[in-house]
């Protein structure tokens, strides 16, 4: 018999958020409370609390409040979401943030060193490959992993790697123009693709 006044403990379940059963004195998480996940994100480490529901994206702008990477359409479509993680493109549209954890991302704010542009954002300015430029971040991104892969690509080979992003201003001709124009340039130059 317990002292008076006193509440059993031993055996007692709480419900979590989840409306889960859990055993008290469980070190079972509950699906749905925060996690801390550490990321180096444009260069810089950061540890930081995130639901493990929230994407990628999300993550980006509404915690880091890097908004260079766009929300275009939710489904992984038009690839405005595109970022670098651990040096290869991701639709961050399509990714949780937690499953970033331990990783390195590049956004767009990432690329610009010194106040200089990086070489790819250069050749979509010298070529006018943007209108509105809200497919820009992307793709950028994009080309960027792309050459990276195939440094000396012929022009299919540039429609095929750009094929994940839309753009419904420019037709492609000086995206693709950008594309031919950075890849010749770096490979006439060294510079590091990030």
């Amino acid at each position: 018999m317990q002292g008076k006044g006193k509440a059993p403990t031993k055996g007692i379940r709480r419900r979590g958020r989840s409306g889960r059963s859990v055993q008290k004195g469980s070190f079972e998480a509950d699906p749905f409370d925060p996690r801390l996940i550490t990321v180096k994100v444009n260069g810089v480490a950061r540890t930081v609390s995130v639901e493990p529901r929230k994407l990628l994206v999300d993550f980006i702008r509404t915690q880091l409040f890097l908004t260079g990477t766009h929300v275009g359409c939710d489904t992984s479509n038009c690839g405005a979401c595109t970022v670098l993680l651990n040096g290869s493109a991701v639709k961050s549209c399509t990714l949780f943030a937690v499953q970033a954890d331990g990783s390195e991302i590049t956004t767009i704010e990432g690329l610009a060193q010194d106040g200089k542009l990086h070489p790819v954002q250069e050749e979509f300015w010298r070529n006018h490959a943007l209108q509105c430029g809200f497919c820009t971040p992307g793709m950028i991104m994009t080309t960027l992993s792309f050459l990276n892969q195939n440094p000396n690509p012929s022009e299919e080979e540039i429609k095929l790697g750009i094929s994940g992003n839309l753009c419904r201003c420019t037709g492609y001709q000086n995206i693709i123009k950008a594309v031919q124009a950075t890849a010749s340039r770096l490979g006439n130059e060294p510079h590091k693709m990030h």
